[in-house]
């Protein structure tokens, strides 16, 4: 039987040029595409749900990673009202906010549903937990030497703290991955940034 990750997969693939995923959407049920500009930030959105106890699968939610802010006409094009017709929502980093404006404008979506990071959700996460924190989750991971080493290099002296972690998450493949899931993990209740929890709310 498909699933969710089927129809996210069918997704990709027609926004390549495939086969469109009219049928499989029908069959899994989604009502709702929760748009997000890459992996670590779909891994922080399904991360926060579960310890909320949503399945949003059974809520006909799918949150799909487009592969960059410069996606987002396409994608909303293809499930949005010219297309399948589901409900949009997503993330946004502030500096790409122009991207998703002029493609989800495009397609005749509302704006509505999509919710502004500054900078981005890994810096937003960052600033909600503190630098102390995550240096915590950076040593039980056993990056920290990576941490440090990465800290003494001249690139990055007398830079703030927040911004020096935020590119030392993005320095490695799939660290910002990982890290999106467990910075999630480790928020306490009420700590979730606001453009996340917001999000949540309205899916």
């Amino acid at each position: 039987m498909a699933d969710m990750q089927a129809f996210r997969d069918a997704v990709g693939t027609w926004a390549a040029g495939g086969e469109p995923a009219r049928e499989l959407a029908e069959q899994v049920g989604v009502r709702t595409a929760v748009l997000v500009e890459g992996p670590s930030d779909l891994a922080a959105v399904e991360t926060l749900a579960a310890r909320r106890g949503r399945d949003l699968a059974a809520d006909g939610v799918c949150v799909v990673s487009m592969g960059g802010a410069m996606n987002v006409g396409r994608y909303a094009e293809l499930l949005g009202p010219p297309g399948l017709g589901l409900r949009l929502a997503g993330l946004c980093d502030e500096n790409e906010q122009g991207y998703y404006d002029r493609g989800l404008d495009r397609a005749g979506a509302p704006r509505e549903g999509f919710f502004v990071c500054v900078s981005d959700l890994e810096e937003e996460l960052i600033r909600a937990l503190g630098v102390a924190r995550v240096v915590e989750i950076v040593r039980a991971e056993g990056d920290l030497a990576a941490w440090q080493t990465f800290g003494r290099q001249p690139a990055h002296q007398g830079r703030p703290a927040e911004h020096r972690m935020r590119r030392f998450l993005g320095t490695k493949k799939g660290r910002k991955i990982r890290y999106g899931h467990l910075l999630v993990e480790a928020l306490d209740p009420g700590q979730e940034p606001a453009p996340l929890r917001d999000l949540l709310a309205r899916v």
